[in-house]
């Protein structure tokens, strides 16, 4: 409980934010890296898994390189990547987590343009679409919320995993806690998961915003839903 309220006191002290270095220089810096390492992996992602699943081939393949790249530890990537030219740094860190946040990305895209209706697909061709148009125009709009789901995977796991950048020179709110673990100030250690986690909440509320924006079709918020749900239940006869 002393711990708690160390932790506490210290996300009470203002100092503790505006100071150099401090948590808003430091949650700038994490969610630089974050934005930066999710992009990379959107570029390389979206493109081949929306590719793989408009063709329908390499679904083995997409199985395949998601088990790999999960399967390697991202500590073990900045680890290789010190004895390489690539060093340690914020660019070793970016590197390390868009190797981790492809898969999710890779395989939902993958899964999202595979299960498109093809009596939709076929349609779209019977109309006069190429490829293209197909790809764009009626497979992507009815893929998106499978897409929007590897996104928001990506995002919030790359949230979280930031923060073994400070143990590479990296940057972010993992400076917190490694600095704590070294004054021993498990307060400050405390308060630094914490901010970690608040964000990675905030991300994944942010990116469910997001995609119920852009999904198409009648919108409804999860709340809202639940809200309608009861009232019809309530005005239900038994």
């Amino acid at each position: 409980m002393n711990r708690l309220q160390d932790a506490v006191v210290y996300l009470n002290d203002p100092f503790n934010w505006t100071r150099p270095n401090g948590i808003v220089d430091l949650l700038v810096e994490h969610l630089r890296i974050s934005g930066l390492a999710v992009l990379v992996a959107l570029l390389i992602g979206v493109p081949v898994g929306a590719l793989l699943g408009h063709t329908g081939r390499g679904g083995g393949f997409v199985v395949g390189l998601s088990n790999v790249s999960r399967a390697v530890p991202t500590l073990a990537l900045l680890t290789l990547f010190a004895v390489t030219p690539i060093g340690f740094g914020p660019t070793a860190t970016t590197i390390a987590l868009a190797v981790f946040a492809i898969p999710p990305v890779l395989s939902n895209t993958h899964v999202g343009f595979r299960g498109v209706d093809r009596d939709v697909v076929e349609a779209s061709r019977a109309m006069g679409m190429d490829g293209r148009q197909v790809l764009l125009r009626a497979e992507l709009p009815l893929a998106v919320p499978m897409v929007m789901t590897g996104v928001r995977t990506a995002a919030v796991q790359v949230v979280a995993t930031a923060t073994l950048a400070a143990l590479v020179a990296g940057g972010g709110l993992g400076q917190i806690i490694t600095l704590g673990f070294r004054q021993q100030d498990y307060g400050a250690v405390l308060a630094g998961a914490l901010v970690v986690a608040g964000l990675a909440v905030l991300t994944e509320l942010a990116l469910a915003v997001l995609s119920w924006a852009v999904t198409p079709g009648q919108r409804q918020l999860p709340w809202t839903r639940l809200r309608v749900r009861r009232r019809v239940q309530a005005t239900s006869p038994l």
